[in-house]
């Protein structure tokens, strides 16, 4: 009988149904959220903690919490002990729905006190944030997981499916979080000037750029630095983050910015497959680094010329686009450094190199 346990332990860990089932549910979580952020953008959030918005987002959280609690159930009835009950990865994930389910009581608590926020004052108070963090660590157990795995030659499309949705789901957590910064919510440059002092407007542009930048290519980067992305890896998990954050814009949905962005995507994908970067070829990781996000700003504002104009000056969009590139190779030198000189011995430190 402890055979058949230990074989129904090892059918979880090794198996790839339990990482199908918190992916899928992981988008369930995530689909709430971007509705309860529609909701905050177009003027439809009620005065009230309980609306339809929430009601999708805390049933996802629900669905979520209970695989994870069920899985960890079954394993402790079949193994008789607590010790690796779920498989490796999802540590943080019940940590996650901890964090999430006190954060969501406190939300609660927060709106009878305070009130309901609006615009920017609702992605940051204390218990959104912690919402956030619950999430993020939730949704990330299949990426976890599959980092935690060894990886197999031959391996399918379908078999990577499962990490690259968490991948995905962990992006858009993110860039939900700070959606005030996103070229696809705000379409930095585009339109008219605004009504405010535009320089401050540009400002905000820049920097929103070079952050969408340093955050999505640092998880980019991180991914590549483990796996060879099978062929559709960067269309699938930047394409869905643009579709998801197209809904967060104020107004029409901007469609055109969201297919350039699948487009830079795609393009992403030739120059991977060309370079085929990685942390023994550093050449070719570095300039895919730079590449990709001048790839994406530069559709970006092509765009927005080609539809509803541009008025930043080309001194600012074509710099900014530069500064995307560097900001990229930046962050490949964080996670593939340069070598250095070979350290003595006994000392815990690298010799400074001026």
């Amino acid at each position: 009988m402890r055979e058949v346990h230990t074989k129904r332990h090892e059918a979880v860990t090794s198996h790839g149904w339990f990482d199908w089932v918190m992916a899928v549910l992981a988008a369930w979580l995530c689909g709430g959220a971007f509705v309860d952020g529609w909701a905050h953008t177009h003027g439809q959030a009620d005065t009230t903690f309980f609306t339809p918005w929430h009601a999708v987002l805390y049933s996802g959280f629900l669905a979520l919490a209970g695989a994870l609690a069920g899985v960890l159930v079954y394993q402790r009835v079949c193994r008789g002990t607590w010790q690796r009950a779920l498989p490796r990865g999802y540590g943080l994930s019940v940590l996650g729905a901890v964090i999430f389910g006190g954060g969501g009581v406190g939300d609660l608590i927060w709106h009878a006190l305070f009130g309901i926020e609006h615009d920017v004052e609702a992605l940051f108070s204390p218990t959104h944030i912690m919402l956030a963090t619950g999430a993020w660590l939730m949704v990330g157990g299949p990426y976890r997981a599959a980092w935690q795995r060894q990886t197999l030659s031959g391996e399918r499309w379908h078999q990577h499916l499962p990490w690259l949705l968490s991948l995905t789901w962990m992006l858009s957590t993110g860039t939900f979080m700070t959606q005030i910064a996103h070229p696809i919510v705000y379409l930095w440059g585009g339109g008219s000037v605004p009504g405010t002092p535009g320089w401050m407007w540009q400002a905000l542009g820049v920097v929103g750029l070079l952050w969408d930048t340093s955050f999505l290519m640092g998880l980019l980067l991180l991914t590549i630095r483990r796996w060879a992305l099978p062929g559709g890896a960067l269309t699938l998990v930047i394409g869905l983050n643009a579709v998801a954050m197209g809904f967060l814009h104020r107004g029409t949905y901007p469609l055109l910015p969201v297919i350039a962005r699948v487009v830079a995507a795609l393009a992403a994908e030739v120059v991977y497959a060309w370079l085929q970067p990685s942390a023994q070829r550093p050449r070719a990781w570095r300039l895919f680094a730079a590449v990709v996000p001048v790839l994406l700003t530069t559709l970006h504002f092509g765009t927005l010329g080609l539809t509803v104009g541009v008025w930043w000056s080309v001194h600012l969009w074509a710099g900014t686009i530069v500064l995307t590139g560097l900001v990229g190779l930046l962050v490949s030198f964080l996670l593939v450094p340069p070598p250095w000189p070979d350290r003595p011995v006994g000392l815990d430190t690298p010799s400074r190199v001026w």
